[in-house]
């Protein structure tokens, strides 16, 4: 089994993959519809101090809040 972790804890510069989204249906629908789905390749662009990062999702750089990235598993 791979070794996984919250989005959130990725670091500025590290990569990962989506491995699952635990969050409500909702969520997890616009997740999907921003290319979140299983496998999609990640990296951490920049940590913000508000409690918002920025993710390089398939080529387009997109902010996530904290709470939410807590909801995306990668490996």
């Amino acid at each position: 089994m791979r070794a996984t972790k919250p989005l959130a804890q990725l670091k500025a510069g590290e990569c990962a993959r989506v491995y699952s989204i635990c969050a409500a249906s909702a969520v997890r629908r616009r997740f999907r519809d921003l290319g979140l789905i299983d496998g999609t390749k990640i990296k951490c662009v920049l940590i913000g101090s508000g409690g918002m990062s920025a993710y390089l999702i398939r080529g387009a750089l997109i902010a996530i809040r904290r709470e939410d990235a807590r909801k995306i598993i990668v490996y």
